[in-house]
């Protein structure tokens, strides 16, 4: 099982710490995870204040020219607003950069600031990302495409360069809960990564079933219908270690979100309930959170890839000793 670490690059709570000296920390938490033998590391895509990661693929790019073997993914590439042309453009460039390393996760992302940012339709949500899917597969397939859509201006034999390393460059497909989304990954063949935040993870099994039933009778191999998990998690030394440092900053950032959305505050006996045996929170120590990416695995029958969102407003020498153990003792434990 591929494991690795998705961020946010959330923008620094301490205000003796600049926006320069936090991305240069997330690079530095890119070259360890490297280091210590990560498969994957992922830069999601917001445009809020709190968030650093507008422009995905240059903080991957960087961090390209000082890694040596690790994946370097979007988490996700919002597709509704960003021109698949230009998506392709800048990840071929990364692959080009990486020598063959990158990957997208293309996906519709949680909140709606990119649709008047771009002047785009919020009533064409279904139909921007639909068509932005479709075309982005298009030209991944083919150096010269001829397509035409409703939303986007049609494109008559036009070259896409550059192209990448890669033969084919890995298009994910991110999802939350929706089951037409796990039937869609399904019957393009694509490889699915789940986001899984709350309640509890076997929960999503029956949402699996549908993108493995989907993939096969489209004519896929259960080999080629990959599933990938992303949870919130974090690894200390100890159990109690854990929950005291991440539990803060994530109790902070998901009352925040809740005001905008009508959820209730955050509470302990909530996070408990989610950090236990079943629910989606991974933060305990190295053995405690290894066996409940096993577990999760065998709910939801077997997944490829499982990436940590550890952004909850913990210092830059935390994050580093989490991605320690991640490499040093999680990954040996799940892979043993």
């Amino acid at each position: 099982m591929e494991i690795g670490i998705d961020s946010f690059a959330a923008a620094p709570s301490d205000s003796k710490i600049s926006n320069t000296q936090a991305i240069q920390e997330l690079i530095e938490r890119i070259v360890l995870a490297d280091e210590v033998g990560l498969s994957v590391f992922g830069i999601g895509e917001h445009y809020r204040k709190e968030f650093l990661d507008s422009a995905p693929a240059l903080i991957l790019a960087a961090a390209a020219s000082r890694t040596k073997t690790i994946r370097l993914t979007s988490a996700v590439t919002v597709l509704s607003a960003i021109d698949p042309v230009r998506v392709f453009q800048n990840f071929a460039t990364l692959d080009l950069i990486s020598n063959g390393r990158a990957e997208i996760v293309a996906g519709r992302g949680s909140f709606t600031e990119s649709f008047p940012l771009f002047g785009l339709n919020l009533n064409e949500y279904d139909a921007l990302f639909s068509e932005s899917l479709d075309l982005l597969l298009k030209i991944r397939d083919n150096e010269m495409i001829t397509w035409k859509g409703k939303v986007r201006p049609a494109l008559y034999n036009q070259s896409i360069y550059p192209r990448p390393v890669q033969t084919q460059l890995p298009i994910w497909l991110g999802v939350g809960g929706t089951p037409a989304s796990f039937i869609r990954a399904g019957e393009l063949g694509l490889p699915l990564m789940v986001a899984v935040i709350g309640g509890e993870t076997h929960r999503f099994r029956p949402l699996i079933d549908l993108y493995r039933n989907a993939g096969e009778q489209a004519g896929y191999s259960l080999e080629q219908l990959k599933v990938g998990l992303h949870s919130l998690g974090y690894v200390a030394d100890s159990k109690a270690d854990a929950i005291a440092d991440y539990y803060p900053g994530y109790a902070e950032m998901f009352t925040r979100i809740g005001k905008e959305r009508g959820f209730p505050p955050v509470s302990r006996e909530r996070f408990d309930a989610q950090n236990g045996k079943y629910g989606a929170l991974l933060v305990a120590d190295p053995h405690e959170v290894a066996e409940k990416i096993m577990r999760h695995s065998e709910a939801l029958g077997g997944i490829s890839r499982f990436t940590f969102q550890m952004d909850a407003g913990l210092p830059h020498k935390k994050l580093m000793k989490a991605i320690e153990l991640i490499g040093t003792k999680v990954i040996r434990h799940v892979n043993s």
